[in-house]
């Protein structure tokens, strides 16, 4: 009987230390092309101007489309076009994944 309680133990000891891992969420670095983007829109994704919108906990894939949009000329903006026109996909990816993950 002892082991069994053991067994058990041991399992729900498992099962807390698995979710508590899981429950940690990964810091997310500023990419390197957000050196860019926080001189107006911060880097906590707060803008200080009520000129830029705020980025922080935009939707990731919303964040993207914007980009690509602003990248490809489908969204006209005479500060945007210019800023996002060298960037790659993986940029544009990374910015969504930062900007997204900021509250």
């Amino acid at each position: 009987m002892k082991k069994m309680n053991n067994l058990k133990f041991g399992i729900l000891l498992g099962m807390f230390i698995w979710s508590s891992v899981q429950a940690q969420e990964t810091p997310i670095v500023m990419p390197g092309a957000a050196a860019t983007c926080i001189g107006c829109h911060g880097p906590q994704g707060i803008s200080n101007s009520p000129l830029w919108p705020n980025l922080a906990g935009q939707k990731k894939d919303y964040l993207i489309k914007q980009l690509n949009d602003f990248k490809k000329g489908l969204r006209k903006d005479p500060m945007m076009n210019p800023m996002v026109v060298n960037l790659s996909e993986a940029d544009i990816e990374a910015l969504g994944q930062y900007f997204s993950s900021l509250k």
